[in-house]
């Protein structure tokens, strides 16, 4: 089934009959998603057809659903007409807005609220943190480089994670394992390829926080994955902690660490037919074969592609645990299966090659 766009600029004109490529695209260590257009604004080969202005509006429709507005920040055109268009969504001015801030016993969310409030940036849902962080001073930083900040301090002390979004024009604050997992990338049905990569490089089997208000006063934690430890090696984490945490935050503060950091990293790409709802901060279950890809992933980037009429998605995918097992994460009967569907298509193909060859 052919997607269809459409694109408007400045709430007036629909642009798409000259775009030949847009690519709609969103990373979680970023707090914005951008949308780039590729296209031929020209018809006659002398003028320009659409005089695009920076700072106007631009909106993406695929199949009649708005899924980005944003502002124009970069415009670029050739001599023969070729033109790039790319617009942010408003969380971008989190990062064009730098400032001195002092929190004192605020969450996470509280200073977010605060951030947006002072800087004019509509706020959506903003959720509950929980964690209260004492006293935090940050100096000639950006409002998205504070609001990391803030969340980095919360994650250390009660493990959860957040993810900051725009919708309908506002900035949300969400908690990660609250991602709804409605789709389902599958080898054979909607996956294209798909590779992934294991790896220890960045794993620690200890952590050693040390803290207190001087050296005389000094509070040492330390935790050991011994179990890790005895299969992997022997690597330790250091990190100094805030002079206020009491020894039993310091313990919590080393034992949250360990968890995060006691993990083998995994790397995912997928290439698959483009849903518009799969983006990052979402989450998916996926499946391939060949690389044993099976269960429930994030998504920590990905990257929408339109062009005459398909619609590709490219994302990075991160393991979790979080979220619940499907039944065919314990079938290997499924795999079977799908390697065998997998071998009864490339005979078929190799058939096809066969005979192509003979007719010649």
């Amino acid at each position: 089934m052919s997607t269809q766009i459409r694109v408007l600029y400045d709430g007036k004109y629909y642009v798409e009959p000259l775009v030949k490529t847009a690519t709609w695209a969103g990373d979680v260590a970023q707090p914005h998603r951008t949308l780039t257009l590729s296209m031929s604004n020209t018809l006659n080969g002398e003028d320009q057809e659409v005089a695009f202005e920076l700072g106007k509006e631009l909106r993406l429709y695929v199949n009649g659903r708005g899924v980005f507005r944003g502002v124009i920040f970069t415009y670029d055109i050739t001599d023969t007409g070729d033109a790039t268009v790319t617009a942010h969504d408003e969380n971008v001015y989190l990062t064009k807005n730098v400032d001195t801030r002092k929190f004192v016993k605020m969450t996470a969310g509280a200073i977010v609220a605060s951030l947006c409030k002072s800087f004019g940036i509509p706020t959506g849902d903003i959720a509950s943190t929980g964690y209260v962080i004492p006293r935090m001073i940050l100096r000639n930083k950006t409002l998205w480089d504070m609001m990391v900040t803030a969340l980095t301090e919360t994650r250390k002390q009660n493990g959860r994670k957040f993810i900051v979004y725009a919708a309908n024009g506002k900035l949300g604050l969400r908690e990660k394992k609250d991602a709804t997992v409605r789709w389902m990338i599958e080898d054979g049905v909607n996956i294209l390829d798909a590779s992934r990569t294991r790896s220890i490089e960045e794993l620690r089997t200890a952590v050693k926080v040390v803290g207190g208000e001087s050296e005389e006063k000094q509070i040492v934690a330390t935790e050991k994955n011994t179990a890790l430890a005895e299969r992997y090696g022997m690597m330790q984490h250091f990190e100094s902690a805030d002079s206020k945490l009491n020894a039993s935050q310091l313990r919590q503060l080393a034992k949250t660490r360990l968890k995060e950091l006691s993990t083998v990293q995994e790397d995912v790409s997928v290439t698959a037919i483009g849903l518009t709802d799969v983006i990052a901060g979402t989450a998916v279950y996926a499946f391939e074969s060949m690389t044993d890809l099976v269960g429930g992933f994030y998504v920590n980037a990905d990257t929408h592609t339109f062009s005459d009429g398909i619609h590709t998605m490219t994302l990075t995918l991160s393991k979790t645990d979080d979220l619940p097992k499907l039944e065919y994460e314990e079938e290997p009967e499924k795999k079977k299966a799908a390697k065998k569907s997998k071998k009864v298509a490339k005979d078929k193909e190799t058939k096809k090659d066969t005979k192509k060859t003979k007719g010649k």
